[in-house]
Parts: structure tokens; C-alpha cells; sequence
């Protein structure tokens, strides 16, 4: 996997377009080099992340997704790993540009994380930034609302309340209890408790599963299938903000839900595409390389076997398209005709989101360090929780 790996980076290396956020674009694609730089010591992809992180001039927005906290969130990893102070400044100023933005409760319309508060303190905190990241996610304690469950938030201006980490509470969640705690600020973790509670009780996989709705009302039910199992709105991602509050808390309910979360994702069927629009995803965001991110910190924290990981790897190794260029995937959209999508080099759906993973399956089996080179805002570290010998 090392070489489709290298074959992937080598193919984004020559890649450039408009787009500089962190979910399709440049900023992404800069994370993916300096994963590379330090997993192959190679300093062609140091260079290139060097380069890509000069290009990060434009002005997307204030999210970490799709703006300027994330671009921040890069240049501090380029500073960090290759010593760049211009890079440094840069970040700087990006968050004060943020900053000075604030309207008093976001950013805009959406205040989840992709484009919204969350996002932003997540970002905030991770390049440094705490008083930020407090002031993000603040204006929650104002506009939670109470449900049957536990507490939600209206995230966009339409009614649908959405439930996981992309667009709904788990996302919120995980940036009050991530922020709460940094800032010593039980106030913050309570309400990310709360929230959790609530998507906690609107699981319909019983009890050994976890399976919650994208949305309730549905959100553009003509386009969006009422149940997801990736990253951005499904038990992926859901387990994700789990083993958060398990690190956060020590209660040993989340690792209950976690395990609930994986038992679901790995009876679901997937990597294999079932039925159109069910598993048409190689990505990071919600397809098979967000999978991929799970197992293996479920690996490193739990032991747990590889055998799912292999699986899932061998499914990305037949679907890469290779050739002298280098290495890349392709997605498919049922919806459309032809619906075989050009391949994308961005973290989202592209190379960019699929090489940190293969890089960290290729360490793990030869014994070697398995951690990022840059850790993401919204992704709990691994770290081993299996008590030594």
C-alpha cells in the first residue's frame, strides 16, 4: 500500500486548481504532502507542501472546512513541521480575520462544522487559539433546544434537525466537549453530554447496534438516503465523537456505544456497493477511507484484529486507478448520467483524504509509529488503552 500511496501523492503533487479549502482543495491537499514528507522522508512532497501552503492567499469563508480556519489550521502544520515562520504569520492573520468577523452567534447561516462555529473552534483550538474557540462555541448555550432526548440545535435555516457530525449535534458535541475541556469549562461539557443524550436516544439498530436517522424531519429526502454509515452522517463518524467523551469523561458507556457503532458499520455490507448510491464513496467524508480511520484507531486503542481493515484496503487497492500519472479514485453518482465522477485530489472525496490512511495501515504493519504527521481538528488522537504487560 506504500506505493499506491505514493503513486496517489505523486498525482496530487501535480495538481492545482481554484479551490483552496480544506474539504476539496489546496489545504487539504497540503496535509496529505506533509503526511507524505514524513511517512517516506522524501523532500519533494516538503517542497510541495511548502509551495501549496504559499498558495493558501485566498479568502473562502471564516469555516474550517471551507475557509480561513482552516487554512490557518494548515499553515500552523506547515510551520510546525517544516520551520516555515511565514506560514506562521500567515495563520495569525487568518484567525484574526475570523475573529473580527464574529456577528455575536456565528458566521452565517450554518453554525455546524463544516461551515459553521464548530468547525471554527475546533480550528481555533487546534492552531492555538483558545479564547477563540470558547467564543465559537458559546452562543450553543444560548440556542440549544430542549428535546425528549436531551438537547438539539437548528443548524440551518430549514426545519430539519440533523444528528451527526458533519451537519448536526454529534459535530456539536464534540466541539463544545473538546473546547469545554481545553478551557476547563464544565458548562460547556454538560451541554456536549446533553447533546449526545439526544442522539443517543434516537437509535433504531436495538441494542447491539447504532443506527441513527440523518435527519429528522428528512433533509431533502429526494436526494439524501435516510440512513449513512461514513464519517459525515453515520455510526463512522458517530463513534468517532464517542471515544471523545470516553477519553473526556472515563465513563465507560461511550466505548459501549462506539463498539455499538462499529458492530453496525461492519455488518452493513460495506465496501461492497450493494445497490446504487449505497457505498459509491472511496473517500474520507463518507466513504471507505473514513471506515478505514476508524479501524485503525480501533486497532491501535483496543487491539483490535485487522481483518475489516484489510478488507477495506484491498477494496481501495482495486478501485485505484493507476497509470504513469501516479495513482487516484474515482467516485460514482447513481443520480446522474454518466455516473462515474472524475477522480478529485481534495481530503473530502479525493487522494488527499485516502493517503493518510494508507500511510498509517502501512505503518501499523510494519510495527511502526501510527500517528498522523498532523492530527485533524475533529479526530481524537489513538492512543492505546490496553493496559500494559
Amino acid at each position: 500500500m506504500e506505493d499506491l500511496a505514493r503513486g496517489a501523492l505523486d498525482w496530487i503533487s501535480g495538481t492545482a486548481g481554484d479551490d483552496l479549502t480544506l474539504y476539496s482543495g489546496r489545504a487539504g491537499i497540503v496535509l496529505a504532502l506533509l503526511e507524505g514528507h514524513r511517512h517516506f522522508q522524501d523532500d519533494r512532497y516538503g517542497e510541495a507542501a511548502r509551495r501549496g501552503a504559499i498558495a493558501l492567499t485566498g479568502d473562502d469563508g471564516s469555516s474550517l472546512y471551507f475557509g480561513l480556519t482552516g487554512t490557518a489550521v494548515v499553515l500552523r502544520a506547515v510551520h510546525r513541521l517544516l520551520g516555515d515562520e511565514h506560514a506562521n504569520r500567515a495563520a495569525d492573520r487568518a484567525l484574526g480575520i475570523v475573529r473580527a468577523r464574529f456577528d455575536g452567534r456565528g458566521w452565517g447561516e450554518m453554525t455546524e462544522l463544516l461551515f459553521g462555529n464548530a468547525g471554527i473552534a475546533l480550528g481555533a483550538l487546534h492552531a492555538g487559539d483558545l479564547d477563540l474557540a470558547v467564543l465559537a462555541v458559546e452562543p450553543y448555550l444560548r440556542t440549544a433546544d430542549v428535546t425528549a432526548g436531551g438537547v438539539n440545535w437548528s443548524v440551518r435555516p430549514s426545519p430539519p434537525r440533523s444528528h451527526h457530525i458533519a451537519h448536526g449535534t454529534l459535530g456539536i458535541v464534540c466541539a463544545l466537549a473538546t473546547v469545554g475541556a481545553a478551557a476547563g469549562r464544565d458548562d460547556l461539557v454538560e451541554l456536549a453530554l446533553a447533546g449526545a443524550a439526544d442522539v443517543v436516544a434516537r437509535n433504531e439498530a436495538g441494542p447491539t447496534g447504532f443506527l441513527v436517522p440523518h435527519s429528522d424531519p428528512p433533509h431533502r429526502p429526494e436526494l439524501i438516503e435516510r440512513y449513512s454509515y461514513g464519517w459525515c452522517n453515520g455510526p463512522a463518524g458517530d463513534a468517532q465523537v464517542f471515544r471523545l467523551l470516553g477519553a473526556l469523561t472515563g465513563d465507560g458507556v461511550w466505548a459501549a456505544r462506539a463498539d455499538q457503532c462499529w458492530h453496525t458499520v461492519t455488518h452493513s455490507g460495506l465496501p461492497q456497493r450493494l445497490r446504487p448510491g449505497f457505498w459509491d464513496n472511496n473517500g474520507r467524508c463518507c466513504g471507505t477511507a473514513g471506515v478505514l480511520a476508524l479501524a485503525l484507531d480501533r486497532h491501535v486503542e483496543l487491539g483490535e484484529p485487522l481483518d475489516f481493515a484489510n478488507v477495506l484496503v484491498e477494496d481501495l487497492g482495486r478501485r485505484a486507478t493507476v497509470d504513469a500519472a501516479g495513482a487516484r479514485w474515482l467516485n460514482f453518482e447513481h443520480r446522474v448520467t454518466p455516473s462515474e465522477l472524475a477522480p478529485e485530489a481534495g481530503w473530502a472525496m479525493g487522494n488527499a483524504g485516502i493517503v493518510p490512511e494508507l500511510l498509517r495501515y502501512a505503518r501499523i504493519g510494519a510495527g511502526a509509529d501510527p500517528a498522523y504527521a498532523v492530527s485533524w481538528p475533529d479526530h481524537l488522537p489513538a492512543r492505546s488503552l490496553r493496559p500494559p504487560r
